[in-house]
């Protein structure tokens, strides 16, 4: 066989074997290196409008969550969001939820981000992730539950009224006890990792 046809033929093979493990490996979860060199898992969600009427307002919306779970290695896990064409400047609170939707379930407030005029944001958070949980003593029993989905509210409630109206729910998902409606949630996608 000459030699520029092998070359060929030993392309083609290496580029259907790449294709063929990108199939193979999950979107959802896959592995980064740590600082260390060593494999840390990585999990990604897409963040989706938790109403169609927020859906419609910002019909380009995206939120993108990825964690690298490093606890083992570091203490803590990355919590990072990217997101892009939101309401422009505005603040939106990230919670872990218990359930991604009504009734929510137990919450962890965990930070916030803040949209430029494009509506485009970007903050990384140090926590514990892939291990959240709540607990509490019901009936004198312990109860706990896993924190493995995503919510973000807005943070101020008047920052949803170009969509909602002027007379949009208060709700208490923010330090001061006062926010806007859940903007975004995990309810589209596979939970975060639970212990």
């Amino acid at each position: 066989m000459p030699r520029k046809t092998l070359t060929l033929v030993a392309t083609a093979a290496i580029a259907a074997t790449t294709a063929a493990s990108a199939l193979a490996t999950p979107a959802h979860h896959d592995r980064d290196r740590d600082r260390d060199g060593k494999d840390a898992p990585v999990t990604r969600l897409d963040l989706t409008p938790s109403s169609p009427e927020l859906a419609r307002c910002m019909p380009n919306a995206r939120v993108k969550i990825t964690v690298r779970s490093t606890t083992e290695q570091v203490g803590f896990d990355t919590f990072r969001v990217r997101a892009r064409h939101l309401a422009p400047n505005r603040d939106y609170t990230v919670f872990l939820l218990e359930t991604a939707g009504q009734p929510f379930g137990a919450a962890e407030y965990i930070g916030d981000i803040t949209t430029d005029r494009r509506g485009n944001a970007y903050n990384e958070f140090r926590l514990i992730v892939d291990e959240a949980f709540a607990s509490t003593i019901v009936d004198g029993k312990r109860v706990r539950v896993d924190l493995n989905q995503v919510g973000m509210w807005f943070a101020d409630p008047a920052d949803d009224d170009f969509c909602l109206g002027p007379n949009s729910p208060v709700t208490p998902f923010d330090g001061d006890d006062e926010a806007g409606v859940q903007a975004f949630n995990s309810a589209n996608t596979r939970p975060l990792p639970a212990p």
